[in-house]
């Protein structure tokens, strides 16, 4: 299993100076080589594999000296970072773009391991205890995250340093063997997923989108951005206040995903959920604007790999599934109830009366079960 730990980084002004140094030079050959492909392709119709291009760097450091004062692996993976972006070319996400400062502040470097007199060493060393990591170049650097674990058991594979809004952070990837608990399936739950609440279960229980609306205040640095000059201090200080306010909302998404997510896996063992089709719910311009402070689409991500490092198991109804409209008591089908106006209604034929959210939830989860015993007949 592969799997990545974020801290934060806390380099001094020297380490500061080689982290943009070197984000600049992976963003330098990343631009020069996409040229290069670009330009041979319109010539010759052919371009340059990876392992051609990274044959230039030796010739390249000679004309741009300055290239030698950083990370080499970061030069490198930067030319893979091209290679995988003409490899989604052909998955349909479009021509790669030429990188800019705004947007592409990170690089990538690898774990170089040898041995020498039955002695390991590591280019990348992590030191949980003393809140230390070693990387290529910049050496010890501070480190503050995971305050929890004393050590991470599994071998470095790669690390990635970026800069977000002012402040440095690290990437290590860890491989680690996943050891598997046996699949006891005592606790079944069903979840609708929903806009105000974002969680509602069969259990009644109702999960609030408690991520703070911050549109308006977005709106009014975005406007004072617009009106500033370009190239001004001011500019800056706006983009920075901008920057942070987005990480501020991405922080708080993550939190929530992860306490939600966390509950679930701990309380249950079989976990219902539709298989929302996301793409054609941003259609529905009536909801599409509240959608984007709605992580529904992370929040199923999270749970889908939680769900396989703890062995639990996760359902996906047929997105068509008419669980809002079918009495969860008599399984009667009232269409009058597609109107997402109606929060609260009456079953005509068992005079049942429903919430819209926790008939759904029920419904989610007798539609699973279904599921779940054609799969074990089968």
């Amino acid at each position: 299993m592969l799997k990545a730990y974020v801290f934060r980084l806390y380099p001094n002004e020297k380490q500061r100076g080689m982290i943009n140094q070197t984000i600049g030079n992976s963003r330098f050959i990343y631009n020069y080589c996409l040229n290069d492909k670009m330009t041979e392709h319109k010539e010759t119709k052919k371009s340059k594999s990876a392992y051609e291009l990274i044959k230039l760097i030796p010739s390249l450091t000679k004309e741009y000296p300055w290239l030698k004062e950083c990370d080499s692996c970061a030069l490198r993976n930067s030319i893979f970072n091209l290679e995988d972006a003409y490899k989604n070319l052909y998955n349909g996400k479009g021509y790669p773009k030429f990188k800019n400062k705004d947007k592409y502040n990170s690089y990538k470097t690898n774990n170089n391991r040898s041995t020498y007199k039955g002695k390991e060493y590591n280019s990348i060393k992590l030191d949980l205890e003393n809140k230390l990591i070693t990387l290529p170049k910049l050496k010890e650097v501070k480190i503050r995250g995971y305050r929890n674990l004393d050590k991470i058991i599994g071998i470095i594979k790669s690390a990635t340093i970026r800069k977000e809004a002012g402040k440095y952070y690290v990437s290590v990837l860890i491989e680690a063997e996943l050891i598997k608990p046996v699949f006891t399936p005592n606790n079944i739950i069903g979840i609708d997923l929903g806009i105000k609440d974002l969680v509602i279960t069969s259990n009644h229980e109702k999960i609030e989108n408690e991520i703070k609306n911050y549109n308006k205040r977005l709106k009014g640095l975005q406007k004072a951005l617009s009106r500033s000059q370009k190239g001004s201090k001011n500019r800056y200080k706006l983009k920075l206040k901008i920057q942070r306010l987005f990480q501020k909302i991405r922080n708080a998404r993550k939190h929530l995903i992860h306490n939600i997510t966390n509950q679930l896996i701990k309380e249950n063992d079989i976990i219902i959920t539709e298989n929302l089709s996301l793409k054609n719910m941003y259609q529905n311009h009536h909801i599409a604007k509240s959608l984007t402070n709605t992580p529904l689409g992370e929040l199923i991500r999270v749970l889908k790999y939680k769900c396989e490092w703890k062995n639990k198991k996760l359902i996906q109804i047929d997105r068509y599934y008419p669980s809002s409209q079918i009495c969860s008591k008599c399984g009667y089908k009232n269409e009058k109830v597609k109107d997402l106006g109606i929060r609260k209604w009456e079953c005509p034929e068992c005079h049942c009366k429903h919430d819209r959210d926790y008939n759904t939830s029920e419904n989610i989860l007798f539609e699973g079960i279904k599921l779940y015993m054609k799969e074990l007949q089968a």
